[in-house]
């Protein structure tokens, strides 16, 4: 018995002798945050959970754009499931988006996490199911009427929902949640885009409604997975406990509602519908269930990307006042060109919408919203899975089975990529010398908000006239100001929006015209 116990011990001692041995080996030679026995990284992660996006950024500063790190510290796991490779280097950035593009799939983890939701759609699939999609939305995507469609749910939404409740706002002096007034907005613009139904979440009143909590909630629900190990979250599906319980019942709510959305479209197919649903059906080939994950692929992507940017734009914009300025200037100048600049004429300018032209010659304001984008991308942290063993252009090697997480919000924030005054809000970095033309950088991997590559967002122009034709609506009316007490901060999540809102003050502009160009004031007037 005692000959068995220090057989027992001497075993035990060397395999701790043989895994310390092994990590010691492992930490060697990664260059990222602190990896420790067994648990690896996670200490550093759940630390940094409130600052995550900075946390990252600061450890690619500190390893020159590039570092691994090891969820998991067990051997057999770690080279491969456990190991991470974080980069914000456009070179690498570029190789992973396009140049070997068939080697870095979004992954069976990301597929696995979102399939409940989304299925087989087109933002949570490859191959040839991805490409099909891709395919026919592209071609959608590239025809005018569905421009003309967004522009006319965009200008409904704004001038009989968005500003009544503005100006209902300015007469009681209180203050607004613009981020969710925004997120209202945009939710019911990509719902009437996708599938022709307005749920008219955005009302005096802001009344609630069932298909948009069921769809949050869904969408609450399937990002807790990523907190968890995909055993644990599969057996909460199982036993159908928590979040997981949510999801369940989300997911069957939003699927009732869409079933009778897609059985009244067929039933009106021929009736000139122009919704991407409706487009989709047309093509013949799509069963049902497909069709539904199309509707909500879409309204996942169009609706908090957009709302989101504009909440940082806004926020950024009323503590700029330079630029605050330049952007009236720009819109003042060309509305006076298009439409007559005096007197009663430019009052009635807030009556009308802008059309495409004016707004595609608002050129500063296109530049104040990618810089926007650059400091706080919509989608700060993306993620791909390593199909074969490769080298990135930076000379990492990233073996097969091992994710990759490409930080777009680090790229915007580092000094070798954007220059020393890479942390300031400066649109002007967007336009010609000038400033007359929208130029956005030679190299195009410096700036991956819309994705790059082949899976490059397909709406990257119907939310730029959107986000214009919000911003213009409200800046030429109203003056925002954050509300007195009010803490601008990010939440940790996919999408990167402000924990507590954006709590802003609502004063109306009486004067339009003190905002004609000054004399010596540089505006832009011409598009590439």
């Amino acid at each position: 018995m005692e000959a068995a116990i220090w057989v027992t011990v001497a075993v035990a001692v060397a395999t701790a002798a043989a895994y310390m041995v092994w990590f010691w080996r492992l930490v060697g030679r990664l260059r990222g945050p602190r990896v420790w026995p067994l648990v690896g990284s996670l200490p550093g992660l759940v630390s940094n959970a409130e600052r995550m996006h900075e946390w990252i950024a600061e450890n690619l500063r500190r390893t020159g754009g590039t570092y691994q790190t090891c969820n998991c510290a067990v051997p057999l796991l770690a080279r491969r499931q456990g190991l991470v490779t974080v980069t914000c280097d456009p070179r690498n950035l570029e190789h992973i988006l396009k140049t070997h593009f068939d080697n870095y799939p979004k992954g069976p983890t990301w597929h696995a996490v979102f399939h409940d939701l989304l299925g087989d759609g087109i933002f949570n699939s490859d191959g040839e199911v991805w490409l099909r999609q891709r395919k026919t939305a592209a071609l959608e995507f590239t025809t005018r009427t569905l421009r003309s469609a967004m522009s006319r749910w965009v200008s409904r939404s704004i001038h009989q929902r968005l500003l009544p409740i503005l100006d209902s706002a300015v007469a009681d002096g209180s203050s607004v949640d613009l981020q969710d007034l925004l997120l209202r907005l945009t939710f019911d613009n990509i719902c009437g885009l996708a599938f022709g139904r307005d749920p008219e979440t955005l009302a005096l009143g802001l009344p609630e409604n069932d298909f948009a909590t069921a769809f949050d909630r869904a969408t609450e629900a399937t990002l807790q997975r990523f907190i968890l190990p995909e055993v644990l979250w599969r057996l909460r599906k199982w036993l159908r406990l928590g979040m997981e319980d949510t999801l369940s019942r989300s997911v069957a709510h939003v699927d009732r509602y869409l079933s009778a959305v897609i059985k009244a479209r067929k039933l009106e197919l021929n009736s000139g519908h122009d919704d991407l649903l409706s487009r989709f059906m047309r093509k013949g080939s799509y069963s049902d269930n497909s069709l539904q994950h199309v509707a909500l692929n879409f309204i996942l992507a169009g609706r908090d990307t957009s709302s989101v940017a504009l909440s940082w734009f806004f926020w950024l914009v009323s503590t700029h006042p330079a630029a605050e300025q330049a952007i009236l200037a720009e819109l003042c100048s060309v509305l006076a060109e298009t439409r007559g600049g005096s007197g009663e004429v430019m009052k009635a300018w807030l009556d009308t919408p802008l059309a495409f032209e004016e707004l595609d010659r608002l050129v500063y304001l296109k530049a104040a919203l990618s810089e926007t984008l650059r400091l706080y991308p919509s989608v700060p942290e993306d993620s791909k899975h390593v199909v074969a063993d490769d080298v990135l252009p930076d000379g990492t090697f990233v073996p097969a089975g091992s994710a990759i997480t490409y930080s777009i919000y680090s790229t915007g924030r580092m000094k070798n990529v954007w220059g020393e005054d890479c942390l300031e809000f400066r649109p002007e970095r967007w336009l010609s010398d000038d400033g007359r033309r929208f130029e956005p950088p030679a190299d195009f991997f410096k700036f991956v908000s819309f994705n790059a590559g082949p899976r490059v967002c397909l709406g990257k122009d119907l939310a730029y006239l959107q986000m214009k034709s919000i911003a213009a609506g409200i800046l030429l009316r109203y003056r925002l100001a954050l509300a007195p007490g009010h803490r601008v901060e990010q939440k940790m999540s996919l999408t990167l929006f402000m924990k507590h809102g954006l709590r802003v003050l609502v004063h109306r502009r009486d004067d339009v015209a003190a905002f004609r160009p000054a004399a010596g004031v540089a505006i832009p007037i011409s598009t590439t």
